[in-house]
């Protein structure tokens, strides 16, 4: 299946990311903070004491019995955070979509066309299951692994702040929080530079094109994680629908956005800002008309919520505010 193709399956559920509400950061980014959990004693080293009970992004309850030398991963963003945690060699599953880093290409893959095979899983023989919340993993599939006796994170942040909680999460789950918490504050660090840079800037009214299919625009879902990104980045985010992430044209007309992003050009190079000038409607937009229309190569790291979340915020920021953030 070609990775336009893909895409297009995947749609809803990628937005579905971004759906929960998050109030976007006008100055200094967002604190990180570790998740509740209770081991059966207090380390001296600050190491994870196992059996550990934590509490993942669905309000699930989660015991890990011992340290897991054997993790699942469903989603590609956690993949990322995993290895980010130097815990790649660790992995024992993964998706077809998980294209970073490159170690993972060997991986066995236990997500097929964004559906979870259940019984490769199982022949992974893991010891903990990172699944995507908000039903990107469904909740049905987290339940059966659930009662087959497998340790299961649901991973879902709605916010910037949620990422590095979800890093911290897992850091603590796989005996890493040194190195998550490394990891965050330098996150943090380059969050903050960012929002410094734009900060006191005009805030350019922002389309972000998830995708344009059978008529239908997709694009940062209201109160969603991408619009919240788009807003630390400086612009003023033009959002569609909180559920479906969908917008009618006719209510883009009337946004007038003087900035339209295309990330979907990233998988499809026929998707290109002369096409989108030239499609019906869209020629009176003031993004139009000011040639502001830009194609956004680095959609996979402003829309994958994992260790590289600040790439695609600096991505965002240099695309909006290209004479403040080099």
């Amino acid at each position: 299946m070609d990775t336009t193709r893909l895409r297009a399956l995947l749609l809803p559920t990628l937005l579905a990311v971004a759906v929960a509400g998050c109030a976007p950061a006008s100055s200094g980014s967002p604190a990180v903070s570790l998740p509740g959990s209770s081991a059966t004693a207090a380390p001296s080293d600050g190491g994870t004491v196992y059996p550990l009970t934590l509490t993942d992004d669905a309000g699930r309850s989660v015991t890990i019995p011992a340290d897991p030398e054997r993790i699942v991963s469903l989603a590609p963003s956690n993949t990322e955070i995993a290895c980010a945690l130097d815990a790649c060699e660790q992995l024992v599953g993964v998706t077809d979509f998980d294209d970073y880093p490159a170690q993972v290409a060997d991986v066995t893959h236990v997500v097929i066309g964004a559906v979870v095979d259940v019984e490769k899983v199982v022949a992974a023989q893991p010891q903990l299951i990172l699944a995507a919340g908000n039903e990107l993993t469904p909740s049905a599939v987290i339940d059966q692994l659930t009662e087959l006796g497998y340790p299961v994170l649901s991973l879902y942040p709605d916010s910037l702040t949620g990422v590095y909680d979800d890093i911290a999460l897992v850091g603590e789950a796989i005996d890493a929080r040194p190195a998550a918490t490394a990891l965050v504050t330098d996150m943090q660090a380059r969050a903050d530079a960012v929002i410094a840079a734009v900060a006191g800037a005009a805030r350019p009214r922002t389309f972000y094109e998830v995708g344009v299919f059978e008529g239908t625009i997709y694009t940062a879902g209201e109160d969603s994680f991408l619009s919240s990104l788009i807003s630390l980045a400086g612009g003023d985010p033009i959002t569609g629908d909180p559920v479906s992430t969908a917008l009618q044209l006719e209510d883009l007309i009337a946004a007038d956005p003087e900035l339209i992003l295309l990330g979907d050009a990233a998988y499809d190079a026929s998707i290109t800002p002369a096409i989108v000038a030239a499609r019906a409607g869209w020629g009176d937009m003031t993004a139009v008309t000011g040639g502001r229309i830009l194609v956004v190569l680095d959609d996979v790291v402003i829309t994958r919520p994992g260790p590289r979340i600040v790439d695609g915020l600096e991505a965002l920021a240099r695309a909006i505010h290209p004479d403040l953030v080099p």
